[in-house]
């Protein structure tokens, strides 16, 4: 048995409930009598064969102490207490004695001296943190119990005193007791060699060696060489010796049995990593198989030269993956279109065979001259992509949604021609016969939306600046923006923030119009700062509001007032959102944990949901006024039907910090924002127990764990701020940033750029569904930004 330290032999002879086992009493036993042994060889007496002249390290190893030094609380040193009962010389009788042990234990390969200087200082510090010995009296009392007859009786010490000692010290290692009284009168009894029944009874062997131990005539105690040799020790050392060996042979089997469940471990590790390599690897087969089959159907429509290049980029795509095995894994397409087992955990599984692949020598020249690789952005960001495709390509056909409400939208803000290629595919589609067309759905419901995305995704190089609003207030020290709105038809945006004002500017004539000052159309003064604007989606010169106080105001921005001012909110108030569908509902979410349903029409609130924490953002469904959802700082978003809105219809549980945005990008997927650096993609429609704790994508890559940095969603694009003082723009499909543009701050003096990092972006606001935005930082830089 291993103990936790090193302790006095005495303390742990007293240490209550011990258990007694022979093996472990026999061999601390045996090291005393070889210490005792070394002593008489060299003619010592050794007058302390008491417990509290030896320690104990952790490994059952016994050493004698020249001096106790240490003593419970309120009472003397050991070596004072002995000296006051018997005047015992301890130096003088010891000090010898040490001297031929250490001797006797270096010859002998003993302790190294840095472990003996290690068991010294651990017992220093045992001696700090409790004491180890019992008091005095128990002490003195110990003295008493290893006095052998002929001492009591007056006569000098000698070595046959020393063996009684071994005698009561044997008894005390197979007889512990519970309490100091007991301990007193079984030591007494043990002086008129009466023993206790328990020891008599279980340890008959032990009993009759302590009474030759301790027979009251020194001359018929056994020397210590006839203790080494007796049968009580010989025997039990012999055990002691297979014992160890049985536990040494099994400690090696065990050592063995844990190598062979490491290595089986790790060969059940790469099966399952090669089982899920070759899934996706015929899932690829399969695609392939199916894009080309489609391509096949398009050129029959008499679409063949606008398809033609695709068909290139997809060959070369496809021989990327090996070249030699292009007829063997068409032929494995057909046989695994079942998908088994795909999971989005393979990209990170073969990256390494991604990079061998973009860094091989042996690349197909084909393959170097397509597309994909001429794409820097494309390839820096492969790995995320193919973690995109495994994410769509996993998920059940029916949950499948475009991405965007237009396939030939986007088709003008390409500057490469790639949006010509999308709205072709699309128009082949729509020339397909009913039973073709739901054919091609069937089989390739994922192309669509995987396809969407990549193109939307490549089809944009930057954020070009289209014009900067340059205001004229200098008389306020604080212009950080923190909301943005475009009224309906994208003609006007609203700028509000801490100066507790909105103002109101013409996009275009900003843009068509390069001033060295923008004055706002109309600007509207508050009595507190702003924290949030909304403009009404159907009344055109409606302007929401919500300040530091707790105030919700409607705006009429023709005539610059107030038209209806709400305060039963208690404190500030963070967020305000008009109903697309009922331009009268407004929703407000505050501080004081409540969201707040308002009728402009009755300048009153119609309804009120409470939380637990603060509210921080407030989003109505672009096509239902019955729904609502709202951010928490419990780190949660709450989605509502308002026809119940005792409880949620669906909580959304992955962020770890507040949630400080909330915006829908369609009728059932929710884009989230927090100060956890992070933006979540939600899908509405798979919460089946109320609570949703996956999102569909985590998008990283710009930097939010402090401030409000604003989020804005239009046609599958999310734009965010960056408290690097950068706008982040990402496409739904894909987690990582398609773009991003930095706001620098111009030094007065020189007129040069410089990158301040206190500075922040604040606010970003979409122009309708068109590819321009509104950006603003804290210094109330004001941006119109446009993808190109």
């Amino acid at each position: 048995m291993r103990w936790g330290g090193d302790v006095s032999l005495r303390h742990w002879l007293d240490k209550p409930e011990r258990p007694v086992e022979e093996f472990e009493c026999l061999h601390i036993f045996s090291q005393i009598v070889d210490i005792v042994n070394i002593a008489h060889s060299q003619g010592i007496v050794v007058n302390n064969v008491r417990p509290s002249c030896f320690y104990m390290s952790s490994f059952n190893h016994v050493s004698f102490i020249e001096s106790a030094s240490g003593s419970d609380s309120g009472s003397d040193t050991l070596e004072d207490g002995l000296n006051d009962n018997q005047g015992l010389e301890l130096r003088d009788s010891c000090s010898p004695l040490l001297l031929a042990i250490s001797q006797q234990q270096k010859s002998a390969g003993g302790i190294a001296e840095d472990n003996e200087e290690d068991n010294d200082r651990n017992v220093g510090e045992g001696d700090r943190k409790q004491p180890p010995f019992p008091m005095k009296e128990v002490l003195l009392m110990e003295t008493g119990w290893y006095t052998s007859p002929e001492e009591a009786a007056g006569s000098t010490s000698s070595i046959e005193s020393d063996i009684y000692r071994l005698g009561v010290l044997l008894f005390e290692l197979f007889c512990p007791v519970s309490s100091r009284e007991e301990k007193s009168r079984t030591m007494s009894s043990l002086r008129h060699r009466v023993l206790p029944p328990q020891l008599l009874l279980r340890w008959p062997k032990a009993a009759s060696f302590c009474l030759w131990l301790l027979h009251p005539e020194p001359s018929s105690r056994p020397s210590v060489s006839d203790v080494l040799q007796s049968e009580f020790l010989a025997e039990p050392k012999d055990k002691l010796e297979e014992r160890e060996a049985a536990i040494q042979l099994r400690e090696r089997i065990e050592e063995q049995d844990l190598l062979l469940e490491f290595l089986l471990l790790i060969q059940q590790r790469e099966q399952e990593a090669a089982d899920k390599l070759q899934n996706t690897v015929s899932l690829l087969c399969s695609d392939i198989e199916e894009v080309m089959k489609h391509q096949s159907v398009q050129g029959n429509n008499g679409n063949t030269a606008a398809e033609k290049g695709k068909e290139d980029l997809m060959t070369s795509e496809f021989l990327l993956m090996n070249p030699s095995q292009t007829d063997d894994c068409l032929g494995l397409g057909s046989r695994k279109r079942s998908r088994p087992g795909c999971q989005t955990q393979n990209a990170e599984e073969f990256d390494d065979n991604l990079e061998d692949a973009q860094n091989s020598s042996i690349m197909p020249s084909q393959a170097q001259g397509s597309l994909l690789f001429k794409n820097s952005r494309l390839m820096k960001n492969i790995k995320k992509l193919e973690a995109a495709y495994l994410l769509t390509r996993c998920q059940p056909v029916a949950t499948i949604r475009p991405l965007g409400r237009s396939f030939s939208r986007h088709s003008p803000v390409s500057s490469d021609g790639r949006g010509s290629v999308v709205a072709s595919e699309r128009s082949s589609i729509s020339g397909l016969q009913p039973r073709a067309q739901h054919v091609v759905a069937r089989q390739t419901g994922w192309i669509s939306p995987f396809l969407e995305g990549l193109c939307k995704y490549l089809s944009l190089s930057k954020l070009k600046v289209k014009a900067d609003v340059k205001q004229g207030d200098l008389l306020n020290s604080s212009n950080l923006v923190c909301s943005l709105s475009f009224d309906r038809d994208g003609e006007f945006f609203a700028a509000a923030g801490v100066n507790k004002k909105i103002k109101v500017f013409e996009c275009d004539a900003i843009i068509n119009k390069n001033r060295d000052i923008q004055y706002p159309v109309v600007e509207m003064a508050s009595r507190s700062k702003l924290s949030s604007i909304c403009w009404n989606s159907y009344i055109k010169s409606q302007i929401a509001s919500s300040n530091f106080e707790g105030v919700v105001q409607v705006w009429d921005a023709s005539r610059g007032q107030v038209v209806t001012e709400m305060r039963e909110h208690e404190k500030r108030v963070w967020s305000i959102d008009f109903s697309s569908v009922d331009p009268t509902l407004l929703a407000s979410g505050s501080d004081d944990g409540s969201v707040k349903l308002w009728s402009i029409n009755q300048g009153v609130s119609i309804g009120t949901i409470k939380t637990k924490a603060n509210v921080c953002c407030v989003q109505f469904p672009l096509d239902s006024s019955r729904s609502l959802a709202f951010g928490s700082a419990d780190h949660r978003v709450y989605y509502y039907d308002l026809r119940n809105s005792r409880v949620p219809l669906c909580t959304l549980v992955g962020h770890s910090k507040t949630v400080s945005y909330v915006k829908f990008v369609d009728s059932t997927t929710i884009v989230s924002a927090s100060t956890d650096n992070t933006l979540k993609l939600w899908d509405l429609s798979a919460c089946a127990s109320r609570v949703i704790d996956a999102p569909l994508h985590s998008f990283t890559g710009h930097m939010n764990v402090k401030n409000f940095v604003g989020l804005s969603v239009a046609d599958g694009y999310i734009a965010t701020g960056s408290e690097t003082n950068e706008v982040v723009i990402y496409h739904k499909a894909f987690p990582m940033p398609a773009l991003s543009y930095k706001f620098n701050t111009t030094d007065p003096v020189s007129g040069h750029e410089m990158d301040d990092t206190s500075q922040f972006i604040s606010s970003v606001c979409w122009r309708g569904q068109s590819s321009t935005l509104v950006a603003a930082n804290s210094t109330g830089n004001i941006k119109i930004l446009e993808m190109v």
